[in-house]
Protein backbone atom coordinates (compact mmCIF):
# COMPACT_ATOMS: atom_id res chain seq x y z
CA UNK A 1 0.00 0.00 0.00
CA UNK A 2 2.57 2.09 1.15
CA UNK A 3 4.75 1.32 -2.06
CA UNK A 4 1.84 1.60 -4.29
CA UNK A 5 0.79 5.32 -2.92
CA UNK A 6 4.59 6.87 -3.26
CA UNK A 7 5.85 4.91 -6.01
CA UNK A 8 8.99 3.28 -4.71
CA UNK A 9 9.38 1.15 -7.08
CA UNK A 10 8.93 3.36 -10.27
CA UNK A 11 11.41 5.65 -8.00
CA UNK A 12 13.75 2.78 -7.65
CA UNK A 13 13.64 3.22 -3.87
CA UNK A 14 12.87 1.10 -0.69
CA UNK A 15 10.64 1.75 2.43
CA UNK A 16 13.99 1.27 4.74
CA UNK A 17 16.06 3.57 2.28
CA UNK A 18 13.19 6.17 2.59
CA UNK A 19 12.94 6.05 6.35
CA UNK A 20 16.85 6.03 6.71
CA UNK A 21 16.63 9.24 4.35
CA UNK A 22 13.99 10.89 6.07
CA UNK A 23 16.16 10.16 9.62
CA UNK A 24 18.70 11.80 8.22
CA UNK A 25 16.95 15.36 6.91
CA UNK A 26 15.53 15.52 10.54
CA UNK A 27 18.50 15.13 12.35
CA UNK A 28 19.94 17.78 10.34
CA UNK A 29 17.28 20.19 11.11
CA UNK A 30 16.17 19.62 14.53
CA UNK A 31 18.37 22.39 15.50
CA UNK A 32 15.60 24.40 14.22
CA UNK A 33 13.46 23.59 17.33
CA UNK A 34 15.58 25.42 19.70
CA UNK A 35 17.17 27.95 17.31
CA UNK A 36 14.12 29.67 15.97
CA UNK A 37 12.53 30.12 18.97
CA UNK A 38 15.62 31.38 20.67
CA UNK A 39 15.94 34.13 17.76
CA UNK A 40 12.25 34.97 18.16
CA UNK A 41 12.48 35.23 21.79
CA UNK A 42 14.58 38.29 20.82
CA UNK A 43 11.32 39.48 19.61
CA UNK A 44 9.30 39.20 23.18
CA UNK A 45 8.12 35.90 21.58
CA UNK A 46 7.66 33.41 24.89
CA UNK A 47 10.40 30.41 24.45
CA UNK A 48 8.35 27.79 25.18
CA UNK A 49 5.43 28.48 22.69
CA UNK A 50 7.52 29.48 20.00
CA UNK A 51 9.04 25.54 19.95
CA UNK A 52 5.72 24.20 20.25
CA UNK A 53 4.32 26.39 17.35
CA UNK A 54 7.84 26.00 15.09
CA UNK A 55 7.59 21.70 15.75
CA UNK A 56 3.41 21.63 15.37
CA UNK A 57 4.18 24.32 11.83
CA UNK A 58 7.18 21.68 10.74
CA UNK A 59 4.95 18.88 11.47
CA UNK A 60 1.99 20.57 9.55
CA UNK A 61 4.05 21.68 5.79
CA UNK A 62 5.96 18.57 5.97
CA UNK A 63 3.47 15.94 6.22
CA UNK A 64 1.51 18.07 3.49
CA UNK A 65 4.44 17.92 1.50
CA UNK A 66 4.43 14.08 1.71
CA UNK A 67 1.07 12.94 1.25
CA UNK A 68 0.18 15.59 -0.96
CA UNK A 69 2.98 16.81 -2.90
CA UNK A 70 5.16 13.71 -2.38
CA UNK A 71 8.30 15.33 -2.90
CA UNK A 72 11.33 14.33 -0.60
CA UNK A 73 11.25 17.95 0.86
CA UNK A 74 11.00 19.02 4.71
CA UNK A 75 9.53 22.43 5.74
CA UNK A 76 10.03 24.32 8.86
CA UNK A 77 10.43 27.99 9.85
CA UNK A 78 12.79 29.77 7.71
CA UNK A 79 16.48 30.79 9.18
CA UNK A 80 16.89 34.36 7.87
CA UNK A 81 12.84 35.38 7.90
CA UNK A 82 12.79 34.66 11.70
CA UNK A 83 16.01 37.08 12.40
CA UNK A 84 14.80 39.91 10.22
CA UNK A 85 11.69 39.54 12.36
CA UNK A 86 12.88 39.64 15.43
CA UNK A 87 16.07 42.12 14.76
CA UNK A 88 14.45 44.29 12.08
CA UNK A 89 11.03 44.58 12.21
CA UNK A 90 10.34 44.37 15.95
CA UNK A 91 14.13 46.25 17.83
CA UNK A 92 14.68 48.26 15.27
CA UNK A 93 11.21 49.23 13.37
CA UNK A 94 9.67 48.63 16.80
CA UNK A 95 6.66 47.33 15.44
CA UNK A 96 4.64 44.22 18.08
CA UNK A 97 5.40 40.84 17.25
CA UNK A 98 1.25 40.09 16.71
CA UNK A 99 1.74 42.43 13.39
CA UNK A 100 4.63 40.60 12.53
CA UNK A 101 2.69 37.29 12.13
CA UNK A 102 -0.24 39.40 10.91
CA UNK A 103 1.96 40.24 7.80
CA UNK A 104 3.32 36.58 7.44
CA UNK A 105 -0.04 35.64 7.28
CA UNK A 106 -1.15 38.00 4.50
CA UNK A 107 1.79 36.76 2.98
CA UNK A 108 1.30 33.16 3.61
CA UNK A 109 -2.76 33.49 1.88
CA UNK A 110 -1.36 35.78 -1.09
CA UNK A 111 1.15 32.94 -1.86
CA UNK A 112 -1.55 30.38 -1.72
CA UNK A 113 -3.85 32.53 -3.94
CA UNK A 114 -1.01 32.78 -6.48
CA UNK A 115 0.00 29.24 -6.38
CA UNK A 116 -4.00 28.29 -7.12
CA UNK A 117 -3.61 30.29 -10.34
CA UNK A 118 -0.24 29.03 -11.22
CA UNK A 119 1.29 31.86 -11.16
CA UNK A 120 3.92 30.83 -8.95
CA UNK A 121 4.84 27.82 -11.20
CA UNK A 122 4.79 30.38 -14.13
CA UNK A 123 7.39 31.99 -12.96
CA UNK A 124 9.54 29.64 -12.09
CA UNK A 125 9.32 27.83 -14.88
CA UNK A 126 10.54 31.46 -16.45
CA UNK A 127 13.62 30.99 -14.85
CA UNK A 128 16.83 30.16 -16.79
CA UNK A 129 18.76 26.43 -16.44
CA UNK A 130 21.64 28.66 -15.42
CA UNK A 131 20.31 30.41 -12.11
CA UNK A 132 18.54 27.35 -11.35
CA UNK A 133 22.06 25.68 -11.44
CA UNK A 134 23.23 28.90 -9.71
CA UNK A 135 20.15 28.27 -6.79
CA UNK A 136 21.64 24.76 -5.95
CA UNK A 137 25.72 25.31 -6.16
CA UNK A 138 24.59 28.74 -3.78
CA UNK A 139 22.82 26.33 -1.63
CA UNK A 140 25.68 24.54 -1.22
CA UNK A 141 27.91 27.49 -0.61
CA UNK A 142 25.65 28.32 2.12
CA UNK A 143 24.85 24.96 4.46
CA UNK A 144 28.92 25.29 4.06
CA UNK A 145 29.23 28.16 5.69
CA UNK A 146 26.53 27.23 8.35
CA UNK A 147 28.53 24.06 8.64
CA UNK A 148 32.07 25.89 9.05
CA UNK A 149 30.58 27.62 11.41
CA UNK A 150 28.71 25.02 13.70
CA UNK A 151 31.60 23.08 13.83
CA UNK A 152 33.91 26.20 14.67
CA UNK A 153 36.29 25.71 11.89
CA UNK A 154 35.54 29.04 11.13
CA UNK A 155 34.27 31.89 13.64
CA UNK A 156 33.44 35.15 13.48
CA UNK A 157 36.14 37.74 13.39
CA UNK A 158 36.44 41.35 13.78
CA UNK A 159 36.16 44.65 11.22
CA UNK A 160 38.73 43.90 8.37
CA UNK A 161 38.61 40.16 8.89
CA UNK A 162 35.10 38.94 9.18
CA UNK A 163 36.28 35.65 9.38
CA UNK A 164 38.46 33.62 11.18
CA UNK A 165 40.01 30.21 11.41
CA UNK A 166 38.65 28.50 15.07
CA UNK A 167 40.91 26.95 17.46
CA UNK A 168 41.33 23.40 16.77
CA UNK A 169 42.86 22.77 20.07
CA UNK A 170 39.18 23.02 21.05
CA UNK A 171 37.57 19.16 21.28
CA UNK A 172 34.43 20.68 19.81
CA UNK A 173 36.54 21.40 16.92
CA UNK A 174 37.94 18.44 16.35
CA UNK A 175 35.37 16.27 16.89
CA UNK A 176 33.78 18.50 14.04
CA UNK A 177 36.61 17.67 11.17
CA UNK A 178 36.49 14.09 12.75
CA UNK A 179 32.98 13.69 12.20
CA UNK A 180 33.29 15.31 8.20
CA UNK A 181 36.42 12.86 7.67
CA UNK A 182 34.22 10.27 9.08
CA UNK A 183 31.03 10.48 6.90
CA UNK A 184 33.55 11.29 3.98
CA UNK A 185 35.04 7.82 4.13
CA UNK A 186 31.72 5.92 4.30
CA UNK A 187 30.40 8.04 1.47
CA UNK A 188 34.09 6.68 -0.36
CA UNK A 189 33.35 3.44 0.70
CA UNK A 190 29.29 3.85 -0.89
CA UNK A 191 28.03 2.56 2.58
CA UNK A 192 23.99 3.83 2.85
CA UNK A 193 23.08 5.85 5.86
CA UNK A 194 26.67 7.62 5.94
CA UNK A 195 25.55 11.55 6.81
CA UNK A 196 23.07 9.78 9.36
CA UNK A 197 25.83 7.29 10.96
CA UNK A 198 28.52 10.25 11.13
CA UNK A 199 26.04 12.55 13.19
CA UNK A 200 25.34 9.87 15.97
CA UNK A 201 27.79 8.24 15.82
CA UNK A 202 29.99 12.24 16.83
CA UNK A 203 27.16 12.93 18.86
CA UNK A 204 27.88 9.80 21.07
CA UNK A 205 31.62 10.07 20.98
CA UNK A 206 30.82 13.51 22.45
CA UNK A 207 28.91 12.91 25.15
CA UNK A 208 31.31 9.74 26.15
CA UNK A 209 34.38 12.62 25.97
CA UNK A 210 32.19 15.08 27.77
CA UNK A 211 32.48 17.57 25.00
CA UNK A 212 28.68 17.47 25.34
CA UNK A 213 26.72 16.84 28.60
CA UNK A 214 23.83 13.83 28.34
CA UNK A 215 20.80 15.62 28.75
CA UNK A 216 19.24 16.11 31.80
CA UNK A 217 15.77 14.78 30.22
CA UNK A 218 14.88 12.51 27.44
CA UNK A 219 10.98 13.02 27.79
CA UNK A 220 8.94 16.17 28.49
CA UNK A 221 5.69 17.45 27.88
CA UNK A 222 5.10 19.38 25.24
CA UNK A 223 4.95 23.01 25.54
CA UNK A 224 2.05 25.98 26.24
CA UNK A 225 1.89 26.97 22.91
CA UNK A 226 -1.20 29.37 23.75
CA UNK A 227 0.79 32.08 24.43
CA UNK A 228 1.01 32.73 20.62
CA UNK A 229 -1.62 31.07 19.04
CA UNK A 230 -4.09 33.12 17.53
CA UNK A 231 -2.10 36.46 18.37
CA UNK A 232 -1.90 37.94 15.24
CA UNK A 233 -2.47 41.14 14.25
CA UNK A 234 -3.46 41.26 10.49
CA UNK A 235 -5.39 44.86 11.18
CA UNK A 236 -2.27 46.30 11.91
CA UNK A 237 0.01 44.53 9.19
CA UNK A 238 -2.57 46.18 6.72
CA UNK A 239 -1.52 49.81 7.67
CA UNK A 240 0.34 51.69 4.90
CA UNK A 241 3.53 52.51 7.04
CA UNK A 242 4.24 48.25 7.18
CA UNK A 243 4.35 48.19 3.22
CA UNK A 244 7.50 48.07 3.32
CA UNK A 245 7.63 45.05 5.98
CA UNK A 246 5.00 43.50 3.93
CA UNK A 247 6.98 43.20 0.66
CA UNK A 248 10.29 41.91 2.04
CA UNK A 249 8.44 39.58 4.10
CA UNK A 250 6.55 38.41 0.59
CA UNK A 251 9.26 38.49 -1.58
CA UNK A 252 12.16 36.92 0.67
CA UNK A 253 9.75 34.06 1.31
CA UNK A 254 8.85 33.84 -2.40
CA UNK A 255 12.67 33.35 -3.88
CA UNK A 256 13.67 31.39 -1.00
CA UNK A 257 11.21 28.58 -1.73
CA UNK A 258 11.29 29.02 -5.26
CA UNK A 259 15.01 29.00 -5.48
CA UNK A 260 14.87 26.10 -2.81
CA UNK A 261 12.58 23.79 -4.48
CA UNK A 262 14.68 24.23 -7.81
CA UNK A 263 18.25 23.50 -6.74
CA UNK A 264 16.92 20.57 -4.57
CA UNK A 265 14.84 19.27 -7.65
CA UNK A 266 17.93 19.94 -9.82
CA UNK A 267 20.32 17.80 -7.31
CA UNK A 268 18.01 15.29 -7.27
CA UNK A 269 17.37 15.32 -10.64
CA UNK A 270 13.69 15.72 -10.63
CA UNK A 271 13.81 18.20 -13.18
CA UNK A 272 12.61 17.86 -16.65
CA UNK A 273 13.82 18.45 -20.08
CA UNK A 274 13.11 21.55 -19.69
CA UNK A 275 14.97 22.22 -16.46
CA UNK A 276 11.28 22.50 -14.63
CA UNK A 277 10.14 20.84 -11.35
CA UNK A 278 7.09 18.67 -12.75
CA UNK A 279 4.03 19.96 -10.85
CA UNK A 280 5.96 22.25 -8.81
CA UNK A 281 2.40 23.93 -7.83
CA UNK A 282 2.25 21.25 -5.41
CA UNK A 283 5.05 21.07 -3.33
CA UNK A 284 4.61 25.54 -3.27
CA UNK A 285 0.97 24.88 -1.96
CA UNK A 286 2.77 23.13 0.51
CA UNK A 287 4.86 26.05 1.44
CA UNK A 288 2.31 28.30 1.24
CA UNK A 289 -0.49 26.43 3.89
CA UNK A 290 2.58 25.85 6.01
CA UNK A 291 3.39 29.77 5.98
CA UNK A 292 -0.54 30.38 6.53
CA UNK A 293 -0.84 27.36 9.33
CA UNK A 294 2.14 29.15 10.88
CA UNK A 295 1.65 32.30 11.41
CA UNK A 296 -1.88 31.55 13.10
CA UNK A 297 0.55 28.95 15.38
CA UNK A 298 2.52 32.16 16.24
CA UNK A 299 5.86 31.74 13.99
CA UNK A 300 7.56 33.11 11.33
CA UNK A 301 7.74 32.63 7.95
CA UNK A 302 7.46 28.86 7.08
CA UNK A 303 9.06 26.87 3.78
CA UNK A 304 11.20 24.25 2.16
CA UNK A 305 14.12 23.51 4.10
CA UNK A 306 17.72 23.38 2.27
CA UNK A 307 18.69 20.86 4.88
CA UNK A 308 16.05 18.10 2.60
CA UNK A 309 19.54 18.28 0.70
CA UNK A 310 21.26 15.81 3.39
CA UNK A 311 17.58 13.51 2.88
CA UNK A 312 17.43 13.52 -0.85
CA UNK A 313 21.78 12.37 -0.81
CA UNK A 314 21.16 9.69 2.04
CA UNK A 315 18.84 8.15 -0.76
CA UNK A 316 15.62 10.14 -0.31
CA UNK A 317 13.31 10.32 -3.65
CA UNK A 318 9.47 10.08 -2.73
CA UNK A 319 7.06 11.78 -0.39
CA UNK A 320 7.31 9.11 2.08
CA UNK A 321 10.88 10.55 2.95
CA UNK A 322 9.21 13.62 3.94
CA UNK A 323 6.24 11.77 5.87
CA UNK A 324 9.07 10.48 8.33
CA UNK A 325 10.49 13.64 9.04
CA UNK A 326 7.13 14.90 9.80
CA UNK A 327 6.30 11.97 12.38
CA UNK A 328 9.93 12.81 14.16
CA UNK A 329 8.61 16.21 14.22
CA UNK A 330 5.83 15.58 15.66
CA UNK A 331 7.59 13.01 18.10
CA UNK A 332 9.90 15.95 19.43
CA UNK A 333 7.06 17.27 21.02
CA UNK A 334 7.74 14.57 23.57
CA UNK A 335 11.32 14.55 22.89
CA UNK A 336 12.65 17.89 22.41
CA UNK A 337 15.80 17.33 24.75
CA UNK A 338 17.01 14.84 22.99
CA UNK A 339 16.73 16.08 19.92
CA UNK A 340 18.34 18.99 21.16
CA UNK A 341 21.26 17.49 22.64
CA UNK A 342 22.15 16.89 19.03
CA UNK A 343 25.29 18.97 19.18
CA UNK A 344 26.35 21.74 16.04
CA UNK A 345 29.93 20.21 15.35
CA UNK A 346 27.73 16.72 14.62
CA UNK A 347 25.09 17.68 12.63
CA UNK A 348 27.84 20.90 10.93
CA UNK A 349 30.00 18.72 9.80
CA UNK A 350 26.71 16.69 7.72
CA UNK A 351 26.03 19.99 6.08
CA UNK A 352 29.40 20.73 5.02
CA UNK A 353 29.55 16.80 2.99
CA UNK A 354 25.71 18.18 1.91
CA UNK A 355 27.33 21.51 1.16
CA UNK A 356 30.16 19.94 -0.94
CA UNK A 357 27.33 17.79 -2.74
CA UNK A 358 25.29 20.24 -3.90
CA UNK A 359 28.24 22.79 -6.05
CA UNK A 360 28.16 20.03 -8.56
CA UNK A 361 25.62 21.11 -10.98
CA UNK A 362 28.57 23.91 -11.47
CA UNK A 363 30.31 21.85 -14.04
CA UNK A 364 26.95 22.01 -16.65
CA UNK A 365 27.69 26.02 -16.94
CA UNK A 366 28.99 27.58 -19.70
CA UNK A 367 31.91 29.59 -18.49
CA UNK A 368 33.26 31.45 -21.65
CA UNK A 369 29.55 33.34 -21.86
CA UNK A 370 30.18 35.99 -19.38
CA UNK A 371 26.23 37.12 -19.80
CA UNK A 372 25.23 33.59 -18.21
CA UNK A 373 27.96 33.20 -15.75
CA UNK A 374 28.19 36.88 -14.10
CA UNK A 375 24.34 36.97 -12.81
CA UNK A 376 25.17 32.93 -11.98
CA UNK A 377 27.81 34.50 -9.56
CA UNK A 378 26.17 36.52 -8.24
CA UNK A 379 23.94 34.95 -7.42
CA UNK A 380 25.89 32.03 -6.13
CA UNK A 381 28.08 34.46 -3.93
CA UNK A 382 25.74 36.67 -2.66
CA UNK A 383 23.32 33.63 -1.23
CA UNK A 384 26.38 32.48 0.97
CA UNK A 385 28.35 35.56 1.89
CA UNK A 386 25.35 37.93 2.64
CA UNK A 387 24.03 35.12 4.75
CA UNK A 388 20.35 35.21 2.86
CA UNK A 389 19.27 33.11 0.34
CA UNK A 390 16.90 36.21 -1.27
CA UNK A 391 19.38 38.34 -1.38
CA UNK A 392 20.93 36.30 -3.85
CA UNK A 393 18.40 34.91 -5.47
CA UNK A 394 17.00 38.44 -6.01
CA UNK A 395 20.25 39.85 -6.78
CA UNK A 396 20.64 37.20 -10.07
CA UNK A 397 17.10 38.31 -10.86
CA UNK A 398 18.25 41.62 -11.41
CA UNK A 399 21.43 41.50 -13.09
CA UNK A 400 20.03 38.51 -15.31
CA UNK A 401 18.41 40.67 -17.53
CA UNK A 402 20.14 43.07 -17.53
CA UNK A 403 23.64 41.11 -19.05
CA UNK A 404 21.45 39.51 -21.56
CA UNK A 405 20.44 43.11 -22.78
CA UNK A 406 24.16 43.83 -23.28
CA UNK A 407 24.58 41.17 -24.98
CA UNK A 408 22.23 41.80 -27.43
CA UNK A 409 20.16 39.01 -26.49
CA UNK A 410 17.29 40.49 -24.95
CA UNK A 411 14.49 38.72 -26.35
CA UNK A 412 15.70 35.47 -25.13
CA UNK A 413 14.33 36.89 -21.36
CA UNK A 414 11.13 35.56 -21.08
CA UNK A 415 8.07 38.03 -19.71
CA UNK A 416 8.01 35.84 -16.19
CA UNK A 417 12.09 36.86 -15.51
CA UNK A 418 10.55 40.59 -16.23
CA UNK A 419 8.11 40.45 -13.45
CA UNK A 420 10.96 38.46 -11.31
CA UNK A 421 13.10 41.70 -11.98
CA UNK A 422 10.55 43.95 -11.35
CA UNK A 423 9.74 42.25 -7.71
CA UNK A 424 13.45 42.40 -6.98
CA UNK A 425 13.85 46.00 -7.49
CA UNK A 426 11.27 46.74 -5.41
CA UNK A 427 12.50 44.53 -2.79
CA UNK A 428 15.78 46.40 -2.70
CA UNK A 429 14.19 50.04 -2.99
CA UNK A 430 12.22 49.21 0.09
CA UNK A 431 14.47 46.61 2.44
CA UNK A 432 14.76 48.46 5.84
CA UNK A 433 18.60 48.43 5.48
Amino acid sequence: MIKKYFLLDELGTTIKQEILAGGTTFVTMAYIIIVNPKILEAAGMPFGASMAATILSAFFGTLIMGVYAKRPFAIAPYMGENAFVAYTVVNVLHYSWQTALGAIFIGGVLFTLLTLLNIRSWLANAIPESLKIAFAAGIGLFLTFIGLNETGIVKLGVPGAPVHVGNFHEPSVLLGIFAFLFIGVLMIKKIHGSILIGILLTTLLGFLFGVTKFPSEWVSMPPDIRPVLFQLDILGALSWGFFSVILVVFVMDFVDTMGTLLGLGYKAKMLDEKGNLPDIEKPMLADALATVFGALCGTTTTGAYIESAAGIEAGGKSGLTAVVTAILFLCALFFAPLFAAIPPYAYGAALIIVGLLMISPVSHLKYDDLAETIPVFITMTLMSFTFNLGIGMTAGFVVYPLTMMVAGRIKTVSTGMWVLFCFSVLFYIFYPY
